[in-house]
Protein backbone atom coordinates (compact mmCIF):
# COMPACT_ATOMS: atom_id res chain seq x y z
CA UNK A 1 0.00 0.00 0.00
CA UNK A 2 1.29 3.46 -0.88
CA UNK A 3 1.50 5.85 2.06
CA UNK A 4 -0.97 8.22 0.39
CA UNK A 5 -3.59 5.48 -0.02
CA UNK A 6 -4.49 5.31 3.66
CA UNK A 7 -5.55 8.23 5.85
CA UNK A 8 -5.24 6.97 9.43
CA UNK A 9 -7.07 9.92 10.97
CA UNK A 10 -10.04 9.58 8.62
CA UNK A 11 -10.11 5.79 9.00
CA UNK A 12 -10.13 6.04 12.80
CA UNK A 13 -13.02 8.48 12.71
CA UNK A 14 -14.95 6.30 10.26
CA UNK A 15 -14.38 3.20 12.40
CA UNK A 16 -16.53 4.75 15.11
CA UNK A 17 -19.51 4.75 12.76
CA UNK A 18 -19.82 0.97 12.50
CA UNK A 19 -18.38 -2.38 11.50
CA UNK A 20 -17.53 -1.58 7.88
CA UNK A 21 -15.36 1.34 8.93
CA UNK A 22 -13.78 -0.72 11.70
CA UNK A 23 -12.67 -3.50 9.38
CA UNK A 24 -11.45 -1.01 6.78
CA UNK A 25 -9.27 0.55 9.50
CA UNK A 26 -7.83 -2.85 10.46
CA UNK A 27 -7.04 -3.64 6.83
CA UNK A 28 -5.40 -0.28 6.15
CA UNK A 29 -3.51 -0.25 9.43
CA UNK A 30 -2.20 -3.80 8.96
CA UNK A 31 -0.92 -3.01 5.48
CA UNK A 32 0.75 0.24 6.47
CA UNK A 33 2.25 -0.88 9.78
CA UNK A 34 3.03 -4.49 8.96
CA UNK A 35 1.81 -6.87 6.27
CA UNK A 36 -1.44 -6.71 4.28
CA UNK A 37 -4.19 -9.02 5.43
CA UNK A 38 -4.51 -12.23 3.44
CA UNK A 39 -7.27 -14.88 3.27
CA UNK A 40 -5.37 -17.27 5.52
CA UNK A 41 -5.13 -14.66 8.30
CA UNK A 42 -8.62 -15.46 9.53
CA UNK A 43 -10.51 -18.45 10.87
CA UNK A 44 -12.97 -20.26 8.66
CA UNK A 45 -16.75 -20.34 8.99
CA UNK A 46 -16.43 -24.05 9.73
CA UNK A 47 -14.19 -23.34 12.72
CA UNK A 48 -16.56 -20.67 14.01
CA UNK A 49 -19.58 -22.93 13.47
CA UNK A 50 -17.83 -25.63 15.49
CA UNK A 51 -17.31 -23.17 18.34
CA UNK A 52 -21.01 -22.31 18.27
CA UNK A 53 -21.98 -25.99 18.49
CA UNK A 54 -19.55 -26.61 21.34
CA UNK A 55 -20.80 -23.61 23.31
CA UNK A 56 -24.46 -23.98 22.38
CA UNK A 57 -24.82 -20.33 21.37
CA UNK A 58 -24.63 -18.02 18.37
CA UNK A 59 -21.61 -15.75 17.92
CA UNK A 60 -22.38 -12.10 17.13
CA UNK A 61 -21.93 -11.01 13.53
CA UNK A 62 -19.12 -8.58 14.41
CA UNK A 63 -17.18 -11.23 16.28
CA UNK A 64 -17.42 -13.65 13.37
CA UNK A 65 -16.31 -10.93 10.95
CA UNK A 66 -13.26 -10.04 13.04
CA UNK A 67 -12.23 -13.66 13.48
CA UNK A 68 -12.61 -14.31 9.74
CA UNK A 69 -10.65 -11.18 8.83
CA UNK A 70 -7.60 -11.28 11.11
CA UNK A 71 -8.13 -13.78 13.92
CA UNK A 72 -4.92 -15.70 13.10
CA UNK A 73 -2.68 -12.64 12.79
CA UNK A 74 -0.58 -12.93 15.93
CA UNK A 75 0.92 -9.46 15.46
CA UNK A 76 -2.59 -8.00 15.72
CA UNK A 77 -4.04 -10.34 18.33
CA UNK A 78 -1.36 -11.70 20.64
CA UNK A 79 1.70 -9.60 21.41
CA UNK A 80 0.50 -8.76 24.92
CA UNK A 81 -3.11 -9.75 25.51
CA UNK A 82 -4.45 -12.73 23.59
CA UNK A 83 -7.48 -13.17 21.37
CA UNK A 84 -8.78 -16.63 22.15
CA UNK A 85 -9.03 -18.95 19.14
CA UNK A 86 -12.54 -20.31 18.48
CA UNK A 87 -11.80 -23.62 20.18
CA UNK A 88 -10.88 -21.77 23.41
CA UNK A 89 -13.85 -19.43 23.67
CA UNK A 90 -15.65 -20.01 26.95
CA UNK A 91 -18.49 -18.72 29.11
CA UNK A 92 -17.80 -17.15 32.50
CA UNK A 93 -20.52 -15.82 34.79
CA UNK A 94 -22.93 -14.86 32.04
CA UNK A 95 -20.45 -13.64 29.43
CA UNK A 96 -18.73 -15.13 26.41
CA UNK A 97 -14.99 -14.57 26.93
CA UNK A 98 -12.99 -13.80 23.77
CA UNK A 99 -9.78 -12.19 25.07
CA UNK A 100 -7.48 -12.62 28.06
CA UNK A 101 -4.59 -10.68 29.54
CA UNK A 102 -1.19 -12.28 28.96
CA UNK A 103 -1.04 -13.68 32.51
CA UNK A 104 -4.81 -14.27 32.71
CA UNK A 105 -5.09 -11.33 35.11
CA UNK A 106 -8.10 -9.95 33.20
CA UNK A 107 -10.65 -11.08 30.65
CA UNK A 108 -12.87 -9.38 28.11
CA UNK A 109 -16.16 -10.66 26.79
CA UNK A 110 -19.71 -10.10 25.63
CA UNK A 111 -22.66 -10.65 27.94
CA UNK A 112 -24.79 -13.62 26.89
CA UNK A 113 -27.82 -11.33 27.01
CA UNK A 114 -26.23 -9.19 24.25
CA UNK A 115 -25.20 -11.99 21.87
CA UNK A 116 -28.25 -11.37 19.68
CA UNK A 117 -26.89 -7.95 18.72
CA UNK A 118 -24.82 -7.72 15.52
CA UNK A 119 -22.18 -5.53 17.17
CA UNK A 120 -22.74 -5.82 20.92
CA UNK A 121 -21.06 -3.92 23.74
CA UNK A 122 -18.13 -5.56 25.49
CA UNK A 123 -17.29 -6.01 29.16
CA UNK A 124 -14.08 -6.44 31.12
CA UNK A 125 -13.25 -8.24 34.35
CA UNK A 126 -10.05 -8.28 36.43
CA UNK A 127 -8.79 -11.41 38.14
CA UNK A 128 -8.95 -10.60 41.85
CA UNK A 129 -7.71 -12.49 44.89
CA UNK A 130 -11.21 -12.23 46.34
CA UNK A 131 -13.33 -13.85 43.65
CA UNK A 132 -16.51 -12.57 45.29
CA UNK A 133 -15.43 -9.04 44.30
CA UNK A 134 -15.09 -9.82 40.59
CA UNK A 135 -17.70 -8.24 38.33
CA UNK A 136 -18.15 -7.70 34.62
CA UNK A 137 -17.88 -3.97 33.96
CA UNK A 138 -18.73 -2.07 30.75
CA UNK A 139 -15.78 -1.80 28.37
CA UNK A 140 -16.37 -0.68 24.76
CA UNK A 141 -19.77 0.27 23.35
CA UNK A 142 -19.25 -2.01 20.33
CA UNK A 143 -17.25 -5.18 19.77
CA UNK A 144 -15.93 -3.77 16.49
CA UNK A 145 -14.34 -0.89 18.40
CA UNK A 146 -12.77 -3.28 20.89
CA UNK A 147 -11.41 -5.38 18.01
CA UNK A 148 -9.86 -2.37 16.24
CA UNK A 149 -8.22 -1.14 19.44
CA UNK A 150 -6.89 -4.65 20.06
CA UNK A 151 -5.35 -4.86 16.59
CA UNK A 152 -3.67 -1.45 16.82
CA UNK A 153 -2.55 -1.85 20.41
CA UNK A 154 -1.11 -5.31 19.91
CA UNK A 155 0.92 -4.07 16.94
CA UNK A 156 2.36 -1.21 18.97
CA UNK A 157 3.22 -3.66 21.74
CA UNK A 158 5.19 -5.91 19.40
CA UNK A 159 8.48 -6.61 21.13
CA UNK A 160 11.06 -5.63 18.52
CA UNK A 161 13.35 -2.78 17.57
CA UNK A 162 10.55 -0.60 16.15
CA UNK A 163 8.49 -0.27 19.34
CA UNK A 164 9.38 2.13 22.15
CA UNK A 165 7.97 1.58 25.64
CA UNK A 166 7.96 4.48 28.09
CA UNK A 167 8.02 4.48 31.88
CA UNK A 168 4.73 4.78 33.71
CA UNK A 169 5.27 8.48 34.42
CA UNK A 170 6.22 9.38 30.84
CA UNK A 171 4.44 12.15 28.97
CA UNK A 172 3.59 12.42 25.30
CA UNK A 173 6.17 14.70 23.62
CA UNK A 174 5.03 18.04 22.26
CA UNK A 175 4.57 18.52 18.54
CA UNK A 176 2.57 15.36 17.86
CA UNK A 177 -0.77 15.40 16.05
CA UNK A 178 -3.62 14.06 18.16
CA UNK A 179 -5.86 11.55 16.39
CA UNK A 180 -9.53 10.72 17.04
CA UNK A 181 -10.30 9.15 20.39
CA UNK A 182 -10.59 5.41 19.95
CA UNK A 183 -10.76 2.96 22.81
CA UNK A 184 -11.37 3.25 26.51
CA UNK A 185 -8.66 5.31 28.20
CA UNK A 186 -6.65 5.67 24.97
CA UNK A 187 -5.32 8.82 23.32
CA UNK A 188 -3.63 8.37 19.95
CA UNK A 189 -0.99 10.61 18.40
CA UNK A 190 0.87 10.69 15.10
CA UNK A 191 4.35 11.82 14.16
CA UNK A 192 6.00 11.17 10.77
CA UNK A 193 6.04 7.37 10.41
CA UNK A 194 5.35 6.97 14.14
CA UNK A 195 2.15 6.08 16.00
CA UNK A 196 1.83 6.77 19.74
CA UNK A 197 -0.79 5.76 22.28
CA UNK A 198 -1.14 7.04 25.83
CA UNK A 199 -3.22 4.77 28.03
CA UNK A 200 -5.05 6.14 31.06
CA UNK A 201 -2.57 9.04 31.20
CA UNK A 202 0.19 6.89 32.74
CA UNK A 203 1.53 4.53 30.07
CA UNK A 204 2.92 5.50 26.69
CA UNK A 205 4.03 3.26 23.83
CA UNK A 206 5.14 4.24 20.35
CA UNK A 207 5.88 2.28 17.20
CA UNK A 208 7.81 3.47 14.17
CA UNK A 209 7.54 2.14 10.64
CA UNK A 210 11.29 2.42 10.07
CA UNK A 211 14.46 2.51 12.14
CA UNK A 212 15.12 6.02 10.88
CA UNK A 213 11.76 7.22 12.15
CA UNK A 214 12.36 5.49 15.48
CA UNK A 215 15.72 7.21 15.93
CA UNK A 216 14.31 10.61 15.00
CA UNK A 217 11.39 10.17 17.38
CA UNK A 218 13.71 9.07 20.17
CA UNK A 219 15.38 12.48 20.05
CA UNK A 220 12.12 14.02 21.27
Amino acid sequence: MNDTDFDLRAAMAESLRGRAGAWALVEGFAALWGEPLRPGDGFTDAELDAAERRLGLRLPVALREAYRLFGRRADLTGNHNRLLPPEELFVLDGALVYQEENQACAHWGVLLADLDQDDPPTVGRPDLADKSEERWEPWEERFSTAAVVMAMMEKLLQDDELSVFAESDAEVPEGLTELPRLGRGCRWFAWPDVLVVAIDEDFVVARARTEQARDAFAEL
